[in-house]
């Protein structure tokens, strides 16, 4: 019924529509739902813990036995510089004194875990379908720990180079990320944010440059899109923004009811609120700070200083210190639950397959 069925054969799934693994946002239930629909729910874990994990992918096993894919950061843990630290907690101490927050109170650290030993053991033991990695693949030995459970191995490229990379290192598909996408950049082989490629652009040099499956991410979010993706040579999807929608998405009121309002002008990609490059709702600290700020501590440092400013402005009613993250196309946004939004997408997508 599809066009190119090789990810639906490759992972064991009915659709070829990805959900997005969104850190924050995404928890079992979204990932249940997608997956119960025929797509393939992720379950991303930058920010669980070890029991969090096994809490979360536990649910995830009593509520489905459809296939899932676990999602790794694969980040170096930055070194702390106490001189940038310092620079940047006086660039955010304007803010700090305007609501009423003291600039010398400590503040929370800021912390995204890197794949490592420990979390391949918890790979071991659960051994999930699919693990996807962001930001590059973990060393070879964690990665060959990760192969010898079986697991397919996915990751993200924003440039042909990275594409090539991934699959000399063994990924069984690449999802190729244009600079439309929310969030965070997957970059690892450059940090030029500048000359990061659109999806349309992408993703048919990146089919040209590979052999393996390309799902493209990045801009995508209706059956259009998912068309468009296909006509470009990509085997899938990876869809994002859309799902943040969803009664299941774990989002504060206030960045849903910016990405309601969002337009298609109004995201910048920023590393103001983590250090690294992602693409987020433009609000007052990244353009008075950003968007892009050479003050702003290594990944994902950059986070901590500015916690105590979203814990005083939120409860008034401001989200000018929230990362907003969105992709371009949040106005195609419909509120849906997420296996609803899964089907609907396809259903549409194969009638205008079929129209074709």
């Amino acid at each position: 019924m599809w066009p190119d069925e090789r990810i639906q054969n490759l992972l064991g799934i009915e659709l070829p529509i990805i959900q997005a693994p969104m850190a924050g946002p995404v928890l079992s239930d979204m990932v249940v739902a997608v997956a119960e629909a025929g797509g393939l729910g992720s379950l991303p874990c930058a920010l669980l813990s070890p029991d969090q994990f096994r809490n979360e992918l536990g649910i995830v096993r009593q509520r489905t036995s459809k296939p899932i894919n676990v999602n790794f950061f694969c980040h170096k843990p930055p070194k702390q510089d106490a001189e940038r630290e310092r620079a940047w907690r006086q660039r955010l101490a304007g803010y700090y004194a305007e609501l009423g927050i003291d600039p010398q109170a400590p503040v929370p650290t800021s912390n995204r875990t890197p794949f490592d030993s420990e979390l391949c053991e918890l790979l071991e033991e659960s051994r999930p379908e699919i693990v996807s990695f962001h930001f590059g693949l973990p060393e070879q030995a964690l990665l060959e720990r990760v192969k010898a459970t079986g697991a397919k191995i996915l990751s993200s490229a924003t440039t042909v180079a990275e594409a090539r990379w991934l699959e000399e290192r063994g990924c069984d598909a690449i999802i190729a990320q244009g600079s439309e996408a929310g969030g965070h950049r997957g970059m690892f082989l450059t940090d030029d944010i500048a000359s990061q490629v659109g999806t349309m652009a992408l993703v048919p040099q990146v089919v040209d440059a590979v052999k393996v499956p390309v799902i493209a991410a990045g801009g995508i979010a209706d059956a259009r899109g998912i068309v468009a993706a296909f006509a470009l040579g990509a085997s899938a999807v990876q869809i994002g923004t859309a799902y943040l929608f969803c009664p299941e998405a774990r989002v504060a009121a206030l960045h849903r009811q910016a990405l309601k309002a969002a337009r298609d002008d109004e995201t910048v990609l920023t590393n103001v609120f983590t250090g690294r490059p992602a693409r987020g709702i433009l609000n007052r600290v990244v353009r008075e700070v950003g968007p892009m700020s050479e003050l702003a501590p290594a990944f994902p440092l950059a986070g901590g200083a500015l916690a105590p400013l979203r814990s005083a402005s939120e409860p008034r009613g401001s989200g000018d210190f929230m990362a907003l993250w969105s992709g371009q196309s949040a106005r195609l946004g419909r509120e849906l639950s997420a296996g609803e939004l899964t089907r609907r997408l396809a259903d549409e997508a194969l009638a205008k397959f079929g129209a074709a």
